[in-house]
């Protein structure tokens, strides 16, 4: 599509892969940075895929409500109880009935990789979208997601 906006967010945030082995098995935090792109095939009557803005503000309210200073685990971490007790944020991947709305963009996904987390994110802001006015056919690109300086990954929900 030949109209394409990205923002940009940023947010501290521990997890850890018990499933994967090695030293990701250990809770471990990140300075983790999301950028998403949103594309469309044409501008809206007031010359935008979407306002700058708008998208922005939700998609940021998102993140620092859920995630941000908080751990994300899959659902069946034996540390969810110990930390949720202690009084800290947990944002559970993977929870089929979710009690709390916002975890149900974790559906499908069991544990908080970096390819999850940029899957999240891709539905967090697919819904931000569809809330927002916006041009015909804006749809959600690319969203990456960088969980250091050398890991990355990306998500491109259109290309499916």
């Amino acid at each position: 599509m030949p109209h394409k906006i990205t923002v940009e967010h940023s947010f501290e945030s521990g997890h850890r892969l018990p499933h994967l082995g090695g030293k990701c098995v250990s809770l471990h935090g990140h300075s983790w940075s999301v950028a998403v792109t949103v594309s469309a095939p044409e501008l809206s009557p007031e010359v935008t895929v979407v306002e700058f803005g708008a998208l922005k503000v939700g998609l940021r309210r998102w993140i620092d409500e859920h995630l941000d200073h908080a751990t994300m685990l899959g659902v069946q971490d034996r540390l969810i109880a110990p930390l949720i007790a202690e009084g800290n944020r947990v944002f559970r991947f993977g929870v089929e009935h979710p009690a709390d709305d916002a975890e149900r963009f974790g559906y499908g996904l069991t544990w908080p990789t970096v390819e999850a987390v940029a899957v999240l994110l891709g539905r967090v802001a697919e819904s931000v979208l569809a809330g927002l006015p916006r041009a015909e056919g804006a749809q959600v690109e690319r969203v990456v997601v960088r969980e250091t300086k050398l890991n990355t990954a990306v998500y491109e929900p259109t290309a499916s």
